[in-house]
């Protein structure tokens, strides 16, 4: 939806639908996840999905209904938390002992061996084996460089004591500090980077990714409360 979209199905548009004043409090415009902390259930998603542009998916966080839809989603392993879709999407939250690429190179491999030069096996073997090795290579490269360029974000932005994002730093560290004393076991590994995946989406701590789950009532249960304490003891755990 465009931001001029946004704009016509704004405050006005849904104080309208509710039949609200326009001086009603707390207000869509100047308090906007307090208003859809108690009124979520009441609007349509189209409605709902103009708030995009006044509040962040961090910031939503905090209303429940909201976190519950996120922690359903999750739970029903929709493809882009799997972990092979995941470590592509975000490769720098990965910090797994498994090569990089591999993968990725063996997609290549498979593609020479049975959709290229079919009809010819003399190549194809080594054809395979060269794709899949500058396949690998490039995932690696892209992986340096956006590491290269968070480094500098890093750097430029830093300001001296402030501290906005320890909690997101500590929960990075906590991640880290377990795929390190696992590392002989990849699968636990895999499961780590997965649920940090998974937490930071249900935070609103995840980047580019789409967070309309927020606005689908298909992810509303009549136990929202029960789901949401299960999340927690499954943290304390």
């Amino acid at each position: 939806m465009s931001t001029s979209d946004d704009l016509s199905l704004g405050p006005p548009k849904v104080l309208s639908y509710l039949g609200l004043p326009l001086d009603y409090s707390p207000s869509p415009s100047t308090d906007p996840v307090a208003f859809l902390a108690r009124h979520i259930t009441e609007l349509p998603p189209y409605l709902l999905a103009s708030f995009n542009s006044s509040t962040t998916p961090k910031q939503r966080t905090v209303i429940p209904r909201i976190r519950n839809r996120r922690l359903l989603y999750t739970t029903s392993n929709p493809a882009p938390f799997s972990f092979t879709s995941a470590r592509a999407a975000w490769p720098l939250l990965w910090t797994g002992t498994e090569r990089r690429g591999t993968e990725e190179g063996e997609e290549e491999r498979k593609w020479a061996q049975t959709g290229f030069l079919e009809g010819s096996k003399k190549h194809v073997g080594k054809l395979g084996n060269l794709l899949s090795g500058y396949e690998e290579e490039r995932e690696a490269q892209r992986v340096r460089v956006m590491r290269r360029e968070r480094a500098s974000n890093d750097d430029e932005n830093f300001i001296p004591e402030e501290d906005e994002d320890t909690d997101e730093e500590q929960e990075e560290e906590l991640y880290r500090e377990l795929a390190k004393k696992e590392a002989e076991d990849p699968k636990v590994e895999r499961d780590a980077f997965e649920r940090l995946v998974r937490e930071r989406f249900i935070y609103g701590l995840l980047p580019d990714i789409d967070y309309d789950v927020d606005w689908d009532d298909k992810w509303d249960t009549d136990n929202d409360r029960d789901a949401e304490d299960r999340w927690f003891d499954d943290e304390e755990d």
